[in-house]
């Protein structure tokens, strides 16, 4: 026939031009094109079925679905709903989000103070944990008192 990747037609192009893709994630009922705000779990064992926040992650076994479709959500006969609370509001930075910020910037600058501080190829003299092998982005610190 030719080249691989080539039919009859010509050659093969994608079911979906990039252009149209959108990195928001949408809600997974047949022609519903809204964002999804929820996310739907099905625990089988319980005959339960979940219906929480958006997921950070998209899923294989779950189902994101939009504000309307996440409102109007029906179980099977003999199945129970479990609707957690479910914020459509834009998210905000929760405390531990800005904390974490915080010791990550501490963390980045020590490197820094150390090398002004000069004695930081000596370590652990003033307090500080030494560095005794990296990894990587990871490091392996001692304790100043072992």
């Amino acid at each position: 026939m030719g080249e691989p990747g080539e039919s009859r037609r010509g050659p093969l192009k994608s079911a979906v031009p990039s252009n149209v893709v959108s990195p928001v994630r949408r809600c997974s009922r047949t022609a519903c094109g809204r964002p999804a705000v929820a996310t739907l779990t099905y625990v089988y064992a319980d005959s339960t079925a979940v219906l929480g926040p958006l997921a950070t992650y998209a899923e294989p076994h779950c189902y994101d679905l939009c504000a309307e479709h996440s409102e109007r959500l029906t179980a099977p006969r003999g199945w129970e709903v479990v609707r957690l609370a479910i914020d459509t509001g834009p998210a905000q930075p929760s405390g531990d989000d800005l904390e974490a910020l915080a010791n990550a910037v501490r963390e980045a600058a020590r490197p820094q103070e150390r090398a002004a501080g000069g004695n930081g190829a000596q370590g652990g003299r003033d307090g500080r944990p030494m560095e005794v092998a990296r990894r990587g982005h990871l490091r392996v610190l001692r304790s100043p008192d072992s």
